[in-house]
């Protein structure tokens, strides 16, 4: 879906705007940012709340994409001790 991507970022609000809008955000084994397209974003929130309709996206939520852990962004940023 999105090459060299380790996690998706995903959420309901993309920031900027007020409205509810699915948003995603791509990162490498390293953490670092991978640039996605609105298209691209756009298609892989979808994809990801699709795949977990139990899930309420009142909050951003990591997919490790080798495991395919869907954790809240906020255990992630705990365990990190400060996040990316």
């Amino acid at each position: 879906m999105v090459p060299g991507a380790r996690t998706l970022r995903v959420s309901q609000r993309e920031p900027g705007r007020s409205w509810p809008s699915p948003y995603a955000r791509a990162y490498d084994a390293q953490g670092q940012h991978i640039a996605l397209n609105r298209a691209q974003g756009m298609t892989a929130a979808r994809w990801v709340i699709r795949a977990h309709p139990e899930v309420i996206w009142d909050e951003a939520y990591d997919l490790d994409l080798i495991t395919g852990a869907l954790r809240p962004v906020a255990d992630a940023y705990a365990a990190t001790g400060g996040g990316r």
